[in-house]
């Protein structure tokens, strides 16, 4: 259980338009912190959920595929329990195979296509503990041969967001984190 030291709004106190997402939430994980957190900024809440996972996650240019693997591989990485709990059955969902997810740490020599292998590149190159990330030359032109620079952009941008979010969901205490968790391990 997330130990937060914020205020939560209790499911039954929570405004009606924010009740699937607790139920969701709540199904995949067992925690939904998140939600009764941020149920107390409505209009951050309103723009997690609709702006950018409706709108632009599982909507947008780039296929649903691509980023439910990059955000599957951000949460790995990330150490993110309560994410893996609910990512792990979206990468499943959309057509990500288990072999895929099990491949995840080894991705170059797994069972991922050349577009599979670019965006995990990309999100290897995201990650919070990749100070030095970088789109060189080659990256550039390994995600170009599948994507175009809108679409790269979408990616990226999705990218951010959820390792923005997972950073803040960790200073917050709003997400169990893996053993493995390198963000923040000595505050958990």
């Amino acid at each position: 259980m997330a130990n937060t030291p914020f205020n939560r709004i209790p499911r039954n106190e929570l405004p009606k338009e924010f009740g699937l997402a607790w139920d969701t939430l709540n199904g995949l994980t067992g925690e939904p912190t998140f939600v009764e957190v941020f149920a107390q900024a409505p209009d951050v809440l309103r723009f997690v959920m609709n702006d950018f996972y409706a709108n632009l996650f599982f909507s947008g240019q780039v296929d649903q595929r691509y980023k439910q693997l990059a955000r599957l591989k951000l949460s790995l990485v990330h150490g993110c329990r309560t994410c893996n709990k609910q990512n792990v059955p979206g990468a499943l969902e959309a057509g990500i195979s288990q072999a895929q997810v099990d491949a995840m740490d080894d991705y170059e020599n797994g069972p991922f296509t050349d577009a599979e292998k670019a965006v995990l590149q990309l999100a290897d190159q995201m990650v919070l503990t990749n100070n030095d990330g970088n789109i060189d030359e080659a990256l550039y032109a390994r995600l170009a041969a599948h994507f175009s620079d809108a679409e790269i952009c979408e990616l990226g941008t999705v990218m951010a967001v959820i390792a923005g979010m997972a950073k803040l969901s960790f200073l917050m205490h709003l997400v169990e984190r893996e053993d493995y968790c390198p963000i923040g391990a000595d505050a958990a």
